[in-house]
C-alpha cells in the first residue's frame, strides 16, 4: 500500500522512523540535521524522538 503523502508528521511522533523517507524529512526539519547526522543518533541513542531530541541538545566537544 502507498503512503499516504497528505500527511505532514509522523504516525508516531514518539519514534524516529528513518525508513521513511517523508518522515525522515520532517525529523531533519524538526531537529535542524542532515539525514546522515539523523541517522548516527538513532544508531547512538534509539528510535525514541525524546532520545533523539536529547541527543542533539548535548555539547559537542571542541
Amino acid at each position: 500500500m502507498a503512503d499516504d503523502l497528505s500527511k505532514r508528521g509522523p504516525a508516531d511522533r514518539a519514534r524516529v522512523n528513518v525508513e521513511e523517507e517523508w518522515e525522515v524529512r520532517y525529523w531533519c526539519k524538526e531537529f535542524g540535521c542532515t539525514e546522515g547526522e539523523l541517522r548516527m543518533a538513532v544508531v547512538d541513542v534509539g528510535v525514541m524522538a525524546a532520545d533523539v531530541r536529547q541527543y542533539f541538545r548535548k555539547p559537542t566537544a571542541d
